[in-house]
């Protein structure tokens, strides 16, 4: 009885086992045919087809309202939108997939490619919220209307307003800035900077502002490797300092007076052209540097507003540029430094801080009254390329806005924890900024082997201004010296044994001098 009683209970088992069994060959073959299905249904020559299928679906259970014209222009001190770009000629030739759905006017969708253990693929999609997302197919003119259009007003009234493009490289920054290019051309009158422009000098006409005795200025700048540079000035290097009254000065910037939009866009392509560029991982044709106009209002020779326009330069993480010779190593960890400093310095401002920590980097110290006072207001353009193969930048990049967004006073839920972490952080980083005090998510951002970089180019940053300073004091001396020495054999009965004692003082005195120089000049390793 025991004895068929196994055997029964075997035989059952064995059943249970072939309906599985069968149930997995169903199931697989539902699988094939539906992926056969899905493969004639869509171009199977694309790499990432069935990915593409998957993107396709979704968007097709979405109702998609996206930004338009009519849409009512809600005013921030704070402004942080996303705008994605089209895919490119080289993304359209690799057959890449767009992995970027705008479905509304301020909410942004990433859908990741993900595989698991058994190969299978599905996408994790990712919601991003703004104050505006724009979509590929909004203009210039659209982003602009959002964006920046609200701030012009801001410097009539005596106030400080600051719009920054940020990505990543080959993102859309500079089209969206300066313009169309084509190769080394630009059509500048189709970027922000000439868009803001044409509204200061129709403002300008209005009968309130008319009276008023107002003129129009630009600068033009970069800010490259903690350097500072003149665009409209066969790019003269400059000097950042700080005045008795704490006013961050650049020394030298030349302030040209513009009676017209045509005399901006004229100003903004000879700018552009001198622009530094550069080759990286990320991008062949990489803007190295960041880039900022500026159009002041004076009265009677005083400053009443500004509006800083800045072309950010393209973020890359630190694996991009790891194996990159040392000059773009440097110039990637100085760019990630000023990119840190610049989020702390819009979170303080969205905080009202007591303190803003612009001393961080030369970029947020050059715009540090644009961070300070009750009516500075700021507005961040985040440019996202939609191709699979950007999907971890665009995800950085939008993580990076997203950080900035969310101490934003009108962002309403989760304002008061961040604020609490905030002051955390403050605490933490009394009298060291808080440039130092990164998060896990900025640390991944840059990599570990890049903080190395970002002290090291600090470190050769102050060894470079000290040796510059000894440097032009030791030429005046010298010069004095020797006019002196060459001006005594220019006499008829000069003192020859004078001469020449004075002559070797002063060669040992410029030897000692030199040599000191010279120990300060160490070579950074590799």
């Amino acid at each position: 009885m025991f004895l068929f009683y196994l055997v029964r209970r075997r035989s059952n088992i064995v059943k249970e086992m072939e309906k599985m069994k069968n149930k997995r060959e169903e199931k697989r073959a539902q699988i094939s045919e539906i992926r056969t299905k899905r493969a004639q249904e869509f171009d199977s020559s694309c790499p990432n087809w069935e990915f593409a299928q998957m993107i396709k679906e979704f968007r097709a259970t979405l109702d998609c309202q996206p930004i338009s014209i009519t849409d009512p222009i809600e005013e921030h001190r704070i402004c942080v939108c996303v705008r994605k770009r089209p895919l490119n000629k080289q993304e359209l030739l690799k057959k890449e997939c767009d992995v970027i759905t705008v479905p509304s006017k301020s909410v942004l969708l990433v859908h990741e490619p993900k595989q698991k253990v058994d190969l299978t693929k599905y996408l994790e999609t990712q919601a991003f919220r703004f104050d505006f997302s724009f979509d590929e197919s909004s203009s210039n003119e659209m982003v602009y209307r959002f964006t920046a259009r609200p701030l012009v007003e801001t410097i009539f009234e005596g106030g400080k307003a600051t719009c920054f493009a940020y990505g990543q490289t080959g993102s859309g920054k500079t089209h969206t800035m300066g313009g169309d290019f084509s190769g080394r051309a630009q059509n500048a009158s189709k970027g922000i900077y000439a868009f803001a422009s044409q509204d200061v000098f129709l403002l300008l006409n209005q009968p309130r502002y008319r009276s008023q005795d107002l003129e129009v200025y630009v600068t033009f700048f970069e800010i490259y490797n903690g350097k500072v540079f003149d665009l409209l000035n066969k790019k003269a290097k400059l000097r950042v300092l700080e005045d008795g009254k704490q006013q961050v000065q650049v020394v030298g910037l030349q302030e040209r007076q513009v009676s017209c939009a045509e005399d901006v866009i004229r100003m903004i392509e000879m700018g552009s052209a001198c622009r530094t560029s550069g080759q990286t991982f990320a991008n062949a044709s990489s803007s190295r540097s960041h880039a900022c106009f500026q159009i002041i209002l004076r009265r009677r020779g005083k400053l009443l507003g500004k509006f800083s326009l800045v072309d950010l330069a393209g973020n890359e993480r630190g694996a991009d540029t790891s194996s990159a010779d040392r000059q773009t190593r440097m110039e990637g960890a100085e760019i990630n430094k000023s990119l840190l400093a610049l989020k702390e310095c819009i979170r303080a401002l969205g905080q009202n801080k007591s303190h803003t920590p612009f001393r961080e980097s030369k970029l947020t110290q050059v715009l540090r009254d644009s961070f300070i006072g009750t009516n500075s207001r700021t507005c961040m353009i985040a440019m996202i390329s939609p191709g699979m193969s950007s999907c971890e930048y665009t995800l950085n990049t939008l993580r990076y806005a997203d950080r900035v967004k969310e101490l934003s006073p009108h962002n309403g839920g989760g304002e008061t924890q961040n604020q609490m972490e905030t002051e955390n952080e403050e605490t933490e980083t009394s009298g060291e900024g808080s440039g130092h005090n990164l998060s896990k998510d900025e640390e991944e951002d840059i990599s570990p082997h890049m903080f190395n970089f970002r002290e090291a180019m600090s470190q050769i940053s102050e060894r470079e201004e000290k040796v510059v300073e000894q440097l032009r004091e030791l030429r005046q001396r010298m010069m004095t010296e020797l006019d002196y020495l060459l001006g005594i054999t220019e006499q008829p009965d000069y003192d020859l044994e004078t001469f020449l004692s004075r002559a070797k003082d002063f060669v040992e005195a410029s030897s000692r001098k030199l040599l000191s120089v010279r120990g300060m000049l160490v070579p950074v390793s590799d």
